[in-house]
């Protein structure tokens, strides 16, 4: 037997699990906490995640295919109506669905939506309340709103309700156990040594991407795109050519910076991350372009992933 197939794998139970959500929620962060390991980039800045992410978690239990879909929020443009569409049609074919709320903040519509659609879903709903680590919480109007719904859409759909804390790492472990009753018995999908079958120039590109949000904050948040043009895997170093769009010329100054210290700053934390992830040195070439409109632009859409 190829001791790379996935019968390789012994488990009892494995199964596909959509981690779904409005935005800034902590989906990201949950799933990182979940598979300890970095996967999915974590920001503060709407629409952090734009692909959906595959991450595979295999241990002595069987094993978890988790995806961690973009936040839906109110759309505007091609790419955040994309971004919508991506994570409500995830939950197509899984397992078990996790919704994740903000229990600090209160139902915003677009939980009201998600809690409309999964009264009509057939596979196990997980509620995880993030955030339960902080002084105040709504999670009584999330469990009011949910009963309303119920009535109003006729349901008698079970769903399970956690409290839990991603940053934290409160109720992780049972989460988990929780996670692992809900999926059947059945072979891993996956070999044991694949942590996500994410593709390397996305993966790239996000961490990327990544670094320029954790410092232009609010200030550039949806204008700016990456993508990776080309990768040199040489055996001591791998040489990546790394194009940073942007809309309009007004932007360029401002991801390159103050004599271009903010762009050379991402790249230095940028290799500092990927040669972490992947064990080897990296150089980065980063080239900022201007693309007018890049958002409407259903190839660049499609060739970022998000059409």
């Amino acid at each position: 037997m190829n001791e790379e197939s996935p019968e390789s794998v012994t488990g009892g139970r494995a199964g596909v699990v959509a981690i779904v959500g409005r935005t800034n929620v902590g989906k990201s962060t949950l799933l990182n906490h979940l598979v300890d390991e970095k996967v999915s980039i974590v920001s503060d800045t709407v629409q952090t995640t734009r692909n959906v992410i595959r991450a595979i978690l295999t241990e002595d239990r069987g094993q978890l295919v988790f995806l961690d879909t973009p936040g839906v929020h109110k759309a505007q443009g091609d790419l955040g109506k994309n971004l919508n569409k991506a994570a409500r049609s995830a939950v197509q074919g899984v397992d078990a669905i996790l919704l994740v709320l903000d229990a600090f903040s209160k139902p915003e519509l677009e939980d009201d939506g998600w809690f409309r659609r999964i009264t009509r879903e057939e596979v196990p709903v997980i509620i995880a309340l993030n955030k339960s680590d902080r002084n105040y919480s709504c999670a009584d109007q999330y469990h009011a709103l949910w009963e309303e719904i119920k009535v109003d859409r006729e349901s008698d759909k079970d769903v399970q309700w956690m409290e839990v804390s991603a940053l934290q790492g409160t109720n992780m472990p049972e989460l988990l156990s929780t996670l692992f009753a809900n999926v059947p018995d059945g072979p891993p999908l996956f070999p044991d040594d694949i942590l996500t079958d994410y593709p390397r120039k996305l993966n790239i590109a996000d961490v990327v991407r990544e670094k320029f949000f954790h410092r232009l904050e609010q200030e550039l948040p949806h204008a700016l795109a990456v993508w990776v043009e080309n990768i040199d895997e040489q055996e001591k170093k791998w040489t990546v050519e790394v194009s940073v769009m942007v809309e309009r010329h007004s932007q360029k100054g401002i991801v390159i910076g103050d004599k271009g210290r903010l762009i050379k700053w991402v790249r230095e934390q940028a290799e500092k991350e990927l040669y972490e992830m992947y064990g080897v040195r990296f150089k980065l070439k980063l080239w900022v372009k201007v693309e007018k409109n890049w958002r409407k632009n259903f190839w660049i859409l499609k060739k970022l992933g998000y059409a």
